[in-house]
């Protein structure tokens, strides 16, 4: 399984101890609001691990995200949680692997026991954790990606500790989704103007209408299996079009 490595790292953060599994609706409608001002996709998922860190008994905290079939480590709150993260990608398993290809909570409460992966289990490097657990992140119905929480302790997450991470994901699901939404839309006005601008250069040079400038730029992109908006760079670029015909 591929991974790619996206968004930020925020470096060695120290473990956080002697956290109140209390966390009320106030510090919730405070990650609501932050994520609302996020600007993208990377800036929500940074939120969220650092949020984590703060709601839970947590010492480190990770997302992946997936789309399209792909996977990336979109955000991390210590390199460590890449490295396990990478792991699982190259064996195939584990318990980041099984949240985000089964869609369900998993909750490995000792590592130092568990034999669920057991491959995974023998390859963990030295600088281990003591517990874990990995929350799925849906939008809809759709499967975005999961959050990792991880304490150096065995034993550190409790019911109240996974109800709290289900509230997080929640929260962080709806959020990835609008960012993604967002940027998905921000490309195509980028791709309308693009298209536009390739149809004006058309239009004046072959005094062509508009839907004639349009049909040229399709033709070429269905035979050079190009996307419009690459034609339409290409075009704007160049000043051409190889092989265009009137």
């Amino acid at each position: 399984m591929a991974m790619r490595q996206s968004g930020r790292s925020s470096g060695a953060v120290s473990p956080v101890v002697d956290q109140s599994p209390e966390v009320g609706a106030d510090t919730f409608a405070r990650l609501a609001m932050e994520l609302h001002h996020s600007g993208g996709v990377d800036e929500t998922v940074e939120t969220v691990v650092q949020f984590a860190l703060q709601a839970e008994a947590c010492s480190y905290a990770g997302v992946v995200l997936t789309a399209r079939g792909s996977r990336e480590v979109a955000a991390v709150t210590d390199p460590l949680v890449t490295t396990l993260y990478e792991l699982q990608a190259d064996l195939g398993e584990g318990p980041m692997v099984t949240a985000l290809t089964e869609g369900v909570v998993v909750h490995v409460a000792d590592v130092d026991n568990e034999t669920r992966w057991p491959v995974w289990a023998e390859r963990l490097p030295a600088e281990r954790f003591g517990s874990a657990l990995h929350v799925p992140m849906y939008a809809g119905a759709e499967l975005v990606g999961v959050l990792s929480l991880f304490n150096t302790e065995p034993h550190a997450f409790s019911a109240d500790d996974e109800a709290i991470a289900h509230i997080l994901a929640r929260h962080a699901s709806v959020a990835v989704a609008s960012a993604r939404d967002g940027e998905a839309m921000a490309a195509a006005v980028d791709a309308r103007k693009l298209v536009g601008q390739a149809m004006g250069i058309l239009m004046e040079r072959f005094d062509l209408d508009e839907p004639r400038a349009f049909e040229i730029l399709k033709r070429y992109s269905q035979e050079h299996n190009l996307k419009l908006r690459d034609v339409a760079q290409e075009l704007i670029d160049t000043r051409k079009l190889r092989r265009t015909r009137r």
